[in-house]
């Protein structure tokens, strides 16, 4: 923490947001967050691979830090996510608000910060608490991850680690900023109909009518037992809804040979499978879309780990990682991404800053 402190400067600083490795002590770095950072919000969590200077990175601290000079913070803990009271969360973001528009208003633009733990599976019922205390204020966020463990995530504020929580850092900036969610994927003819699902469990036990991992991996034409996550990176399953195409993440494989999601599901509900598609291609397509009037001071990126997988896969770690890095990207590689009321699963999701002195 001593050699981040150094690089980001004595600040001041309204909030200060660390991506942990799962390998990492995080007791100790949130101890010595404190005494270097003692009148700063300190939040985060722990991460699928971060984003760092380098592009994708492992076993890393990412830090991103907000001036005073162009922000003002609020922090607002959920938990555990598992029993949220939808009055008293609003009453929550309500008082949030109020404090930041009394300190801050003259800073015009509003900002939301999603964590979650990302083993929760309980991002769609934090969303949609949100939504009645956020209103207009834009949102995105991550999901913690572990590595590809998928065991232990944790999410982290004020120097306390939570499970099954969520951290809300409510913003308000003097310079502009604007959100974003892209996703790369593009559907095939081939479709699926669920037939029996475990909606609590995000879990789909048959489709077609027939076990879902089987189905599955026989429209893919490969055996069963070849599932796992670099064949769900590289063919997600689509979901079209609000006139759009969303990819539902698969996480793994049952057992009973049900297939577990990394997002909502239903019976009746129809699957796409998506046909390979060009990352680097894409990424440089939404770098340009998010300059395209102009240049970012500094893009905050929470970016699905499947995409990165998926990159694994195809030989473009490389590619994709100077795509980030020539466009000062921080973040990291997540379960799962917030993006105003809705969890999606394998975007690049985050928030393009402007201004050069209005940039975390």
């Amino acid at each position: 923490m001593g050699a981040i402190a150094a690089r980001l400067g004595r600040g001041p600083f309204a909030a200060l947001t660390l991506f942990v490795s799962i390998n990492a002590d995080l007791p100790a770095i949130l101890s010595r967050a404190r005494q270097l950072f003692p009148s700063c919000q300190v939040t985060g969590c722990t991460t699928g691979g971060e984003i760092s200077a380098a592009g994708y990175d492992d076993d890393q601290i990412v830090a991103i830090a907000y001036p005073v000079s162009g922000f003002a913070a609020e922090t607002v803990v959920i938990d555990p996510v598992d029993a949220i009271d939808s009055r008293v969360v609003i009453g929550q973001l309500q008082r949030a608000r109020l404090s930041l528009q009394q300190r801050a208003g003259g800073f015009p633009h509003e900002l939301g910060i999603l964590l979650i733990d990302g083993l929760s599976g309980r991002e769609e019922h934090v969303v949609a608490s949100l939504a009645g205390g956020l209103g207009p204020v834009p949102t995105v966020g991550g999901s913690a991850g572990d590595g590809r463990r998928f065991e232990n995530t944790l999410v982290f504020a004020d120097g306390r680690i939570h499970q099954r929580t969520a951290i809300l850092t409510l913003l308000r900036a003097r310079a502009g900023f604007r959100t974003f969610s892209y996703d790369s994927t593009r559907p095939s003819q081939t479709r699926m109909v669920v037939t029996h699902a475990d909606p609590a469990e995000r879990a789909i036990l048959r489709i077609n009518d027939e076990p879902a991992a089987g189905e599955y991996a026989r429209l893919l034409g490969r055996p069963t037992d070849s599932l796992g996550p670099h064949v769900f990176a590289v063919h997600p399953v689509l979901v079209r809804a609000g006139g759009r195409y969303h990819v539902r993440s698969i996480k793994a494989v049952r057992d009973d040979g049900a297939l577990i999601f990394f997002g909502a599901v239903a019976e009746g509900m129809v699957l796409t499978l998506s046909d390979e598609s060009d990352l680097t291609g894409h990424l440089r397509e939404v770098m340009a879309d998010l300059g395209r009037d102009e240049r970012p001071g500094m893009i905050l990126g929470f970016d699905c780990i499947f995409r990165r997988i998926d990159a694994e896969a195809r030989q473009k770690t490389g590619e994709m990682s100077q795509i980030l890095r020539d466009n000062h990207v921080a973040g990291f590689s997540t379960f799962g991404e917030q993006f105003g009321a809705m969890h999606v699963n394998q975007t690049f999701t985050g928030v393009a800053f402007y201004g050069a002195d209005g940039a975390p």
